[in-house]
């Protein structure tokens, strides 16, 4: 797995590399690095031709289907000298004139192509960009007639030596070409990316299927390939919702692709599902919608227009003790994990097993309070907040990384915190870093939370800023066009829940104050988007002073909605919700409609207290649709499975969660 450091080439996934020979170099999915391992991308469409699934991408957005170059071009931005590119395809006819891309690596700052791939119906193009000390110019290398506009997969394989250019089509023989002037040996990538389909703009995206594409550095992947059986399908590494054929998709994977079968179709009211419907389809005429038997439940395959319905529970979620936070996330090829964090002195990990959450690994913690799942390049991380110290009196958190050999998380790094109450992981300009909300220090709650930034030498975490915070809750960050932010939700200073949380821009490698916003024991931040535009929500959770009597109703208080003013470049006010102490919100989406859930946690009497689904209705904001009974509410997630859209909701007040469908109509 490791990469030779004469390509001056190491994938994040790498240890410091020994010299390896070639052969034993690991090629590089940038299929895979570009789309989501369940084929999710918006205007990404997995379709099965030929008895193999491709990719069609010709209705997605240039950038929507593009990477830095800095994902794969870990510690050095040099493209390596030597390499091939394997690609699995296939295209469509093309007017005679017409070109389309398969792979474009752009200098974005300049809109530059460094490196592209293209192709038209009589030849293959691979570009580079040449440089001198007389300047910079395009040198092209073209390999003509391949015949690929023949309504066939086709398997190419692209092997670069300096001036040795070759072309292998499925397995056939080789094509060589000595061009005058070679692959440069000092290409940087710095700034770049890669587009996958384009050329970073809508002219002449590809419109074919692509199944593979993968980078190969420092040799002739051919050997890899060939012979082969079936040469047009040969595969060096494909993206995992691509692999196999039709059958029951795995626990988590949403079915996105038509199948190429003899169709039989059931009219009428819903059929039953079973062994012997297997692979045949039911039209539902009162939705419009068409669906595909698989295993024992319908899977839509051509969505009529979702609608939430109602809501009804799924699961009670039994937890070692009380969970103060919760955190959805998937391992690619292992499953969908949801983690709680316990008040106790241990938290729990269930995997979804057969339509249910069930036990899969405890781990040791301190009242901790939430979980924040990320990724570098292909390791898993999970990173938990301890609330107290641990017997010896020592306080800290860990970041616990998953081991693929033993299919667990283990340790791997301690991190000295206060009280901590949230993770935040996050990545700006290739570069990931954690930001964790210290709450307090002994009775001190006006102490720094820091931010923490990977050094990828020493593959850890390493302090890279401070802010100084007033019991910080939580941490959350987003986007916007080019620029990064952080907020941040301050909820009690030793004397008022009554103060300002924050929200931070980063500029000059650093976060810096962007607005503040009046918040009253603010407990959590969410940013969403519907559309264009902008959303940040704050949870409120308690109005108190200490020269103030504590009132019941004191609990009971608005929660706020702002909206991103692009003119004035500043969040305004949008809307004010009635909220019952609370201590999270979690945007969600059922077809084309848009919701926002509250944990509400208690009303000045009771724990016992409605929860409320709030849905987007445009000019009036969000409006109240469900209303759920819940018991000291403490955190939401919303998932996906093939079965459907779930929410989970834990419980600060009893050692139960619960899980509920959203059943839709």
């Amino acid at each position: 797995e490791n990469m030779p450091l004469v390509f001056c080439f190491i994938h994040p996934v790498c240890d410091t590399p020994p010299w390896e020979p070639p052969q034993n170099l690991r090629p590089l999915d940038v299929l895979a690095e570009a789309v989501p391992p369940d084929g999710s991308a918006v205007g990404v469409r997995v379709m099965q031709v030929q008895g193999a699934r491709g990719l069609q991408l010709s209705a997605a957005a240039p950038h929507a289907l593009s990477f830095p170059a800095s994902r794969i071009f870990f510690r050095c931005d040099l493209f390596p000298e030597e390499f091939s590119i394997v690609v699995t395809l296939k295209v469509p006819s093309l007017p005679p004139k017409k070109n389309e891309y398969l792979l474009a690596v752009v200098a974005e700052e300049r809109d530059s192509l460094l490196l592209g791939l293209r192709y038209s119906p009589t030849q293959l193009h691979f570009l580079f960009l040449s440089e001198d000390g007389a300047g910079a110019w395009q040198t092209r290398v073209s390999f003509r007639s391949p015949a690929l506009v023949d309504g066939q997969w086709h398997v190419l394989v692209l092997a670069v030596s300096e001036g040795s250019f070759s072309l292998t089509t499925d397995c056939g023989p080789a094509v060589d070409i000595m061009a005058d002037m070679p692959f440069p040996a000092t290409l940087s990538v710095r700034g770049a990316r890669f587009f996958i389909g384009s050329r970073r703009r809508t002219k002449g995206r590809f419109t074919g299927l692509v199944r593979q594409l993968v980078l190969l550095p420092g040799s002739d992947a051919t050997p890899r390939l060939c012979p082969c059986v079936n040469p047009e399908l040969a595969v060096l590494s494909i993206p995992a919702i691509l692999r196999g054929l039709t059958g029951k998709p795995e626990d988590n994977e949403v079915l996105k692709y038509p199948y190429e079968t003899d169709m039989k179709v059931t009219l009428g009211p819903r059929p039953p599902c079973t062994k012997a419907e297997d692979a045949q389809f039911w039209f539902d005429a009162s939705r419009k919608g068409l669906y595909l038997c698989v295993g024992s439940e319908w899977v839509s395959v051509l969505a009529a227009k979702e609608r939430l319905d109602y809501v009804e529970e799924h699961q009670s979620l039994f937890t070692n003790s009380e969970t103060l936070g919760i955190e959805v996330f998937v391992i690619p090829e292992t499953g969908l994990f949801v983690a709680t964090a316990n008040r106790k002195t241990t938290s729990a990990i269930y995997k979804w097993t057969d339509g249910k959450f069930a036990s899969y690994q405890d781990i040791p913690t301190h009242q901790a309070q939430s979980w924040r799942h990320f990724t570098i390049g292909k390791k898993v991380f999970l990173a938990v907040a301890n609330f107290e110290p641990n017997e010896k009196g020592q306080e800290f958190s860990v970041i616990y990384k998953w081991s693929q050999r033993r299919l667990r998380f283990t340790p791997y790094q301690r991190v000295p915190t206060h009280s901590a109450r949230d993770w935040e992981a996050f990545e700006v300009a290739g570069e990931h870093f954690l930001a964790v909300a210290n709450h307090r220090e002994g009775d001190n709650h006006n102490i720094d939370s820091v931010i923490y930034k990977w050094n990828p030498g020493t593959r850890l975490f390493e302090a890279n800023q401070t802010i100084a915070t007033s019991g910080a809750y939580d941490w959350e960050f987003f986007t916007v066009g080019p620029y990064a932010f952080l907020a941040v939700a301050n909820a009690f200073n030793g004397t008022s829940t009554r103060l300002q949380s924050n929200l931070y821009v980063r500029l000059g490698g650093s976060f810096q104050l962007f607005q503040s916003f009046l918040t009253f024991g603010a407990a959590d931040w969410e940013v969403f988007h519907i559309g264009e535009r902008v959303f940040l929500a704050v949870a409120n959770s308690h109005r108190y002073d200490v020269e103030m009597r504590v009132q019941n109703d004191s609990y009971v208080i608005n929660s706020v909605i702002y909206e991103l003013n692009v003119t004035a470049q500043t969040f305004v006010r949008f809307q004010e919700i009635r909220t019952c102490s609370a201590l999270d919100w979690e945007f969600f989406s059922v077809g084309e409609d848009y919701f926002l859930v509250v944990a509400n946690s208690f009303d000045g009497n009771t724990f016992s207290v409605n929860s409320i689904i709030y849905r987007w209705q445009g000019y009036e904001g969000f409006v109240a649709v469900h209303s759920l009974p819940t018991f000291g509410c403490r955190d939401w997630e919303a998932f996906r499975t093939a079965a459907g859209s779930y929410l989970v909701y834990s419980s600060a007040k009893e050692p139960l969660s619960r899980v509920l469908k959203l059943r839709t109509g």
